[in-house]
């Protein structure tokens, strides 16, 4: 009689660890496609406003190119300095840029993974 109830207790724990580890595991599908969801959702999001924001920059870059350029009365004038501004620009952001941006990027990131 011990032996059958030891035997059932056996089976009921097998069952009941095949049932846990099968949820475990529809959990972590589950967790997995939330967040490769998220992350698509905000990489999207992000080449969106990036575009929007560039074609912005891009306009509002000509107009001050031409801007310039009338106002001192020499055509490519107005374009080599908004172009000297940018590259300059490029410039600081190669130099003094890479710990700034590692640092934003780390925090960031961090706390959309490790604060589901």
């Amino acid at each position: 009689m011990a032996f059958e109830k030891l035997s059932n207790s056996i089976d009921e724990l097998n069952h009941n660890l095949k049932a846990f580890a099968q949820s475990n595991a529809e959990y972590y599908k589950l967790e997995f496609f939330k967040q490769t969801t998220k992350g698509a959702t905000v990489l999207v999001k992000s080449l969106v406003m990036g575009l929007f924001i560039t074609l912005a920059l891009i306009l509002l870059s000509v107009a001050v190119a031409i801007a310039i350029s009338e106002a001192m009365e020499v055509p490519s004038a107005g374009y080599f300095i908004v172009g000297g501004f940018y590259f300059l620009l490029f410039l600081l952001v190669l130099i003094f840029g890479k710990k700034p941006i590692e640092k934003f990027m780390l925090v960031k990131l961090s706390k959309k993974f490790f604060n589901k």
